[in-house]
């Protein structure tokens, strides 16, 4: 645990609606410190790294409105987003761009390629 002093906190906040057999229908989500309160979004992904178990803990949801378009989309822009975090944080070049071919290569097998 850090030794670092808190000086602030902030609050995330995702609220989700469940039908009568839990799946999600509906889902907001608000953060404090980026202004935005109650936006609705369709899917979600959440991962917290557990450094005493050395384990991801995560929790994935999406509502039965989104569609399998939207999920392929979804999905590219995430592994996107990982390739560009796991550079900034590691500065792992080489394996970052590995990760963004893939990318290529999983929007071309998922017909999701901007024209």
């Amino acid at each position: 645990m850090s030794n670092e002093k808190i000086k602030k906190t902030s609050a995330i906040k995702v609220n989700v609606g469940l039908n009568e057999n839990n799946i999600p229908v509906r889902m907001m989500w608000s953060a404090d410190d980026a202004e935005i309160e109650n936006q609705e979004v369709k899917a979600m992904f959440l991962s917290f790294w557990d450094a005493k178990e050395q384990n991801t803990l995560k929790m994935d949801l999406w509502t039965q409105e989104m569609s399998v378009e939207e999920m392929k989309q979804f999905m590219h822009q995430t592994l996107l987003t990982l390739a560009d975090n796991f550079e900034k944080a590691t500065g792992e070049k080489n394996i970052s761009e590995d990760l963004r071919d893939y990318c290529y290569h999983f929007a071309e097998k998922m017909k999701i390629m901007p024209e």
